[in-house]
C-alpha cells in the first residue's frame, strides 16, 4: 500500500480544462479504502464542517479526498468563496459529471493499486455521487441530503421564459449577499443531457450498495426527496431528527468538534462503509 499522503490544495484539471484544487490524505493505518466527497451547490471542500469530517474518517482508517468542483466560483487563489462569478454562471451538472471523472482518473494516476473508492455526496454533489451507479471503480455510494431530481431544480413557466429572454438569472447567497449567476445555457446543457443526469433511472437500475440520509427539517432539499430517492433504491431511509439540510453545521465553523447531527451523519456512514 501507498505511503502516508497528505495533500491540501493540489490541482486537478475539471470540466472542459478548467483547473480546480483538492484534498488528499491517508493515515499511516489505511485500510486501503478511499472516500470521495462531493460538496453542494454554492458549496466548496473547506465549506463548515468538511475538514472535520475528513478528519473524523481519516482517524478511522479511511483515505479522504474532497475537491472543489471547477465551476464553483472558487480560484486556485482563494478556494473559499466566490471570487469567480463568470465560471459559476457557467457551470452546469453535466460538468460536474465530468469533474468527478477527472478526479477518478487523477486517483488512478495517483496511486500504485487503485484503492477501493466510496462516494460520500452532500446536497447536489449527492446527485452527482447517484449519477454513478454504473461506474464500475465506485463501490459504495452515500447520498447525505442529496437531490432526487435534477430537473427540479430549474423554474418553470413564466420564470424560464424570462430566464431565455434575459439569458441569465440570479440567485442571493444568503450568507456572502451576493448575486449569483446563472447564464440560461445552464439549462441548455440539462435538456441536452437529460439521460445522463436522470437520478431517477439510475437510482432504480443502481446494483451498488446505497445508504440515503436525511434531516427531518431540511427545509433546502425537502425529505420527501430523500424518500423518493430510498424507493427508488429500495432501502430504508435513514433519518436524523431535528437536524436540517447542513446537520447544523455552518460556514465559518470555529468549534474544534461537529455537531451532534453531523456527527450521527458520520456514525451511521463509517457503519455502513464497514459493514
Amino acid at each position: 500500500m501507498n505511503s502516508v499522503i497528505s495533500i491540501k490544495n493540489e490541482v486537478y484539471q475539471g470540466a472542459i480544462n478548467k483547473l480546480s484544487l483538492f484534498d488528499l490524505e491517508t493515515p499511516a493505518d489505511w485500510n486501503g479504502k478511499l472516500i470521495v466527497f462531493i460538496h453542494g451547490y454554492m458549496g466548496f471542500k473547506d465549506w463548515g464542517c468538511w475538514n472535520l469530517v475528513q478528519s473524523y474518517f481519516v482517524e478511522n482508517n479511511y483515505g479522504f479526498l474532497k475537491y472543489n468542483v471547477s465551476h464553483n466560483g472558487g480560484t486556485l487563489d482563494n478556494p473559499i468563496d466566490f471570487e469567480d462569478l463568470n465560471s459559476f454562471a457557467k457551470n452546469s451538472y453535466s460538468k460536474e459529471v465530468l469533474d468527478f471523472e477527472a478526479i477518478l482518473e487523477m486517483i488512478q494516476k495517483k496511486f500504485e493499486i487503485t484503492p477501493e473508492i466510496h462516494l460520500i455526496g452532500h446536497s447536489r454533489g449527492g446527485g452527482i455521487a447517484l449519477l454513478q451507479s454504473e461506474n464500475k471503480h465506485i463501490s459504495k455510494i452515500c447520498s447525505w441530503a442529496g437531490i432526487s431530481s435534477v430537473g427540479s431544480r430549474f423554474p418553470k413557466g413564466e420564470l424560464l421564459e424570462q430566464w431565455k429572454t434575459e439569458e441569465i438569472r440570479y440567485h442571493q447567497n444568503r450568507r456572502t449577499k451576493q448575486a449569483m449567476p446563472h447564464l440560461f445555457d445552464q439549462y441548455l446543457d440539462y435538456t441536452s443531457n437529460k439521460d445522463r443526469l436522470d437520478i431517477e433511472s439510475y437510482c432504480k437500475s443502481n446494483k451498488k450498495e446505497t445508504l440515503v440520509i436525511h434531516g427531518d427539517n431540511d427545509a433546502s432539499i425537502k425529505v420527501i426527496e430523500g424518500e423518493s430517492l430510498a424507493n427508488w433504491l429500495n432501502v430504508d431511509l435513514t433519518i436524523i431528527k431535528g437536524t436540517q439540510h447542513t446537520f447544523d453545521a455552518s460556514q465559518p465553523w470555529t468549534k474544534t468538534s461537529m455537531p451532534d447531527a453531523l456527527k450521527e451523519a458520520c456514525e451511521l456512514t463509517l457503519k455502513f462503509l464497514n459493514t
